[in-house]
């Protein structure tokens, strides 16, 4: 089979489009001929060293839609020729093939797409968490949202406009405003050109917001504290702008503030509460709710696909079909 590897950290021109050896399925475990891939910015992490990898060469990718091929010992809930997707089983998926154990595995609805599959699930898992675990996000009433437009932002928003929530979101470019206008913000704010804190201050009459979500990292978190009233709380789910290597807790103290780094995988551990969000999410997309806005690369394309994501210049999801 064919697969993207990574041999060594760093720029995009280090994947190998080669050949690997078709896995075998064992204990709970199927083996997935892969139609779609979707493409994150955990993605561009790993692949860059900012999160630690056990062992190279290797795959990366964390969710994809395909049709099971064969089932190993013990699985009695799947079989051959079924449509699953999954998005909490770990780097691996940028292979026309993959095996994965059953606990991760989710059926989508007919009614959506293998691309809208791979480029909703991961996301719309992270939004879920985001907006309903991590924090009841309905409480804050006003949230601010960095990177609005990016794959886990444009579902965000759409998602917290539903709940009734004032959103306030950031762009890195002026090209973004209009599709983050789209989205339902009611305020957008380019945070390259505009100091968005005295920004969200005069939009705000000096309140702040009660929630911020935080993907962008070491260019903005110190900024994002700053950002919120009284225990306020600052959910950091993503490092795009490089790793906050140091965070004083004394910014904390003034407004009793606080500050998470949620991981999905955990959140999203228990087969229960994986299957119900996942149905949640689907549910918001085919109701339209949530409108996705993927754009999809071949699966040999790669290397694109993550130079496009590095240099901030997509909108949306990012697929390789397969």
């Amino acid at each position: 089979m064919k697969a993207i590897t990574l041999h060594k950290a760093g720029d995009a021109s280090h994947f190998r489009f080669e050949n690997l050896n078709e896995p075998n399925p064992g204990k709970g475990e199927v083996l997935i001929k892969q139609t779609a891939v979707g493409v994150n910015f955990f993605d561009v992490c790993f692949r860059r060293g900012q999160y630690q990898i056990s062992k190279m060469p290797t795959t990366l990718g964390m969710e994809g839609c395909g049709v099971i091929e064969k089932v190993g010992e013990g699985v009695t809930d799947y079989k051959p020729g079924e449509r699953v997707a999954y998005a909490t089983g770990g780097i691996g998926a940028y292979a026309e093939k993959r095996v994965i154990n059953q606990h991760h595995l989710v059926i989508p609805p007919k009614e959506l797409t293998d691309i809208q599959v791979a480029g909703s699930l991961f996301k719309g898992l992270m939004a879920h968490t985001l907006l309903h675990r991590v924090y009841v996000a309905v409480r804050a009433k006003r949230i601010l949202v960095h990177a609005v437009t990016g794959g886990v932002g444009h579902i965000l928003c759409q998602w917290a406009k539903y709940l009734g929530l004032e959103v306030i979101g950031t762009v890195g470019s002026n090209d973004k405003i209009a599709f983050a206008q789209s989205l339902g913000c009611n305020h957008v704010i380019n945070y390259k050109t505009t100091n968005f804190v005295e920004e969200i201050s005069k939009l705000t009459n000096k309140e702040g917001v009660g929630l911020v979500y935080d993907g962008i990292g070491k260019d903005t978190l110190e900024k994002s504290l700053q950002c919120l009233w009284p225990m306020g709380m600052c959910v950091s789910f993503g490092e795009a702008s490089g790793n906050t290597e140091k965070l004083d807790l004394n910014h904390l103290i003034a407004n009793s503030l606080y500050i998470t780094r949620p991981t999905l995988a955990l959140y999203k551990a228990n087969r229960i509460e994986l299957t119900l969000s996942a149905n949640e999410v689907f549910a918001a997309i085919t109701k339209g709710i949530i409108k996705t806005k993927i754009t999809s690369y071949a699966f040999k394309d790669a290397v694109k696909a993550h130079k496009d994501l590095e240099s901030r210049a997509t909108t949306g999801s990012l697929v390789l079909t397969v």
